[in-house]
This record gives structure tokens, sequence and C-alpha cells, in this order.
């Protein structure tokens, strides 16, 4: 029950960032490009994204177990560290340049065009360099 959980509220999720736009790069960029033409419409699905979850993760912080029995695990850490940083400026960055972020690049692997597939490849390349390095920090 909780993979087909997963699944459908995957598919919910890809199907809202299709209907939204955050799947097209021209549109992202036109959002981030606050000195020319913006797009100020991605603010207002983040917002309402935003909006929507409040009441869930309220709720979630005061449970021990998921409705579906899995243990929560909501990050708790409200301290600002250089890591944080980092990682926000390099995914910043990533998403100002190719103007697509992770969720939108998987949902857009449908498309299978090569721009995309190479995109996926490395974002996960730097997610696997990510957890080698973390492990040997953690040693």
């Amino acid at each position: 029950m909780t993979k087909l959980s997963a699944l459908i509220a995957g598919l919910i999720f890809g199907l809202g960032l299709l209907l939204a736009g955050m799947a097209n790069p021209a549109k992202v960029l036109a959002f981030l490009d606050l000195a020319g033409a913006w797009d100020p419409s991605l603010a207002l699905v983040m917002g309402g994204a935003i909006a929507v979850a409040v009441i869930p993760l309220n709720w979630a912080r005061k449970k021990k177990l998921s409705l579906l029995g899995a243990r929560m695990q909501i990050p708790m850490n409200r301290e600002l560290d250089p890591r944080l940083i980092g990682g926000s400026l390099v995914f910043g960055v990533g998403w100002g340049v190719a103007g697509i972020c992770p969720g939108p690049a998987v949902v857009l692997l449908l498309t299978a065009h090569w721009q995309i597939i190479v995109f996926v490849l490395a974002m996960l390349a730097g997610m696997y360099l990510f957890s080698v390095l973390e492990s040997r920090r953690t040693c």
C-alpha cells in the first residue's frame, strides 16, 4: 500500500508540475529573469503549494507515524550552516542555468530528449558523489 500511495502521489505531483508550467524551462527562466521579461506566474504556483502544505506539515510534526504507519522523517533543524547555504546556491545556479530542477526533470524524462537524459544522469552522478563524500565525512 505504501508503494502504491507513493506512485499515486508522484503521478499527481508530476501532473501538477506539467499543468503549472514548472516543467517548461522557458517559463522557469522567464520567472528567474527579474530584470527582463519577468513572468511572476510561478511565484503564484509556489505560493499556492506552500499554502496547501502548511496544514498537513503542521499535522505531521505532531505525529510519530504517517497515516500508512511509516515513521515520520521531518527535518527539525532550523539552523543555517555553510552546507545548507552552499547546497542552496548550487541548486539555484543549476536551476538558473538549465531552467529545470530535479522534479520536473524526472517528469521530462518521458520526452526522451537527450538534454534531459544528460541532465538526469548528471543529477544522479551528483547524488552519488554526495553520498560518497557524506559517508567519508561521517567516518
